[in-house]
């Protein structure tokens, strides 16, 4: 694999970060409200200077998109949190006026030109693009493009939207172990039904299949009920884009840390130790939602702890 500013050759396929937001929003009991502090204390010498800000205590984290071309394809993998958002529970994602689709054209392609997008899982700050508001209604943002994400997560949301009870693929599998929390009010109604609604939604389950050649969706759920990491293959190359399974480079060292925002932690954590032995054994390249710096890198093990390492 190769870069160049912000851009990854991978194979036969270009990937590029497209921004929304940079964040330094949280303190270590925040993120990690069921942790120690001592797993802070046991590596923060290896947590450098842009993820984290030492004299504060402040994980410094990103919101973003990553762009995938490929020959055939334009790709979306996540969609941020979008503008104009009711999200007042979420103060930094609340109403945003952000150039994100500025950036996007800075990188070559239109709303347009996009053919799929690609979603880990139905949260505010991975859905909000998914729809722009256009007189005074929620528009899809990528017209021409199929949104590819787990059914279960769409029978869930709609569930809680709507207020039902979970039934059938909305009610969580015993296997998840309890429900601590559940995704944000509104995400759904603004970012997710209007998509579905014009007929751009493909649901899927998440079984490792090919979705489109080359890529699939890998089951990691926990962080959110059906969340899926996606896998990109080309060129012999491997790129896994993780999602929510990890917020930031310290849960690379300390895999127990669950963050604020896990809805069914004894899955996250499952997730997460599948995630690190994957990525290590087939040494993939890992592209992260909310890691700062370049949000690419390597996982390594060294005996029984593993190691980060950007790209």
């Amino acid at each position: 694999m190769t870069q160049a500013t912000n851009t990854y050759c991978l194979g036969d396929a270009t990937i590029t970060r497209i921004d929304e937001l940079r964040l330094a929003a949280f303190k270590f009991d925040a993120l990690y409200p069921d942790g120690e502090l001592q797993a802070l204390e046991r590596h923060r010498e290896r947590l450098e200077a842009g993820s984290f800000d030492a004299a504060t205590g402040t994980f410094i984290q990103s919101i973003h998109s990553w762009l995938v071309r490929t020959p055939d394809h334009t790709i979306l993998i996540d969609t941020a949190t979008g503008n104009d958002k009711n999200r007042p529970e979420i103060p930094p994602l609340h109403r945003l006026n952000q150039p994100f689709l500025a950036r996007l054209a800075a990188a070559g392609v239109t709303p347009e030109q996009v053919n799929y997008v690609l979603l880990t899982h139905v949260h505010a700050d991975h859905v909000g693009w998914n729809t722009r508001l256009v007189d005074g209604r929620w528009t899809p943002t990528f017209p021409n493009a199929t949104y590819i994400f787990s059914g279960i997560e769409q029978a869930y949301g709609e569930s809680l939207a709507t207020g039902t009870e979970p039934t059938g693929a909305a009610r969580p599998d015993p296997v998840l172990g309890p429900a601590l929390r559940k995704p944000a009010d509104r995400v759904y109604d603004d970012s997710v039904r209007p998509v579905i609604d014009a007929g751009l939604a493909r649901l899927i389950p998440v079984d490792g299949d090919e979705v489109l050649e080359g890529i699939s969706f890998i089951p990691t759920p926990g962080h959110s009920i059906d969340h899926a990491s996606i896998r990109l293959v080309s060129g012999g190359e491997q790129a896994l884009f993780a999602g929510d399974v990890m917020h930031h480079p310290l849960q690379v060292y300390e895999p127990s840390l669950n963050s604020c925002f896990c809805e069914f932690p004894e899955a996250a954590l499952r997730s997460r130790a599948f995630v690190l032995e994957d990525a290590a054994e087939r040494g993939a390249t890992i592209f992260t939602t909310h890691f700062a710096q370049s949000s690419a890198g390597r996982i390594s093990r060294t005996g029984e702890r593993f190691i980060w390492k950007f790209v």
